[in-house]
């Protein structure tokens, strides 16, 4: 008899733009870093490969330092490419995504919701993937920007949902081997997660 078998069988996580020149400007950043954390975590319980920018890394600096991305220790990301187009549709971003089956189940945290989060959405959708939208790990200079590309990008296509809801489901049956690890790390985010939600998804 076959064993229990993932809902979600060919995730991918998205990193977009966490970089530290941004922490003074954008609306509740140490949330979005939070919550990338967490799911950087549950890639790595997961195996799920990572996916990661930076917006123009000369003049804005390198990725936040805490998220550990290409790091000795820390979290070894199949691409982690610089850009200057604003949607991480990048070659680089192709190149890796081709290696994977089709259609990927891609997973986005980062910044902004309206421009960079919004062009990457519309970019994997166009290509036919499917994408997933973390409410609790993406934020905007301006807050009021956040609801209104959310509501957008719910109308092309994309499911918008929070960390923990995408995590259940990636897994959909607690008789897989992962279950335990990942219900530690529910427990060991729980005061993060409740704050995330509580100030970047009560627009």
């Amino acid at each position: 008899m076959a064993g229990p078998t993932r809902r979600l069988t060919n995730p991918a996580l998205f990193i977009c733009d966490v970089q530290e020149k941004f922490r003074p400007a954008i609306y509740e950043f140490d949330k979005v870093v939070a919550t990338t954390q967490k799911m950087l975590k549950a890639s790595r319980i997961l195996n799920i490969p990572v996916f990661a920018t930076t917006q123009n890394r000369a003049r804005l600096g390198e990725t936040c330092s805490e998220l550990g991305l290409d790091v000795p220790g820390g979290i070894a990301t199949r691409v982690h490419a610089d850009k200057s187009l604003f949607s991480m549709w990048t070659p680089d971003v192709r190149k890796g995504l081709s290696s994977l089956p089709t259609p990927v189940e891609c997973v986005i945290v980062g910044i902004e919701t309206h421009i960079c989060v919004t062009q990457t959405t519309l970019d994997l959708l166009r290509e036919g993937h499917k994408v997933y939208i973390l409410a609790d790990g993406v934020s905007s200079c301006n807050k009021e920007e956040i609801p209104i590309a959310l509501a957008r990008l719910r109308a092309e296509g994309a499911v918008v949902t929070t960390s923990e809801s995408w995590m259940y489901e990636c897994m959909g049956d607690a008789a897989i081997e992962e279950f335990r690890k990942i219900v530690g790390l529910v427990k060991e985010t729980s005061q993060s997660t409740r704050e995330s939600l509580q100030t970047l998804c009560k627009f």
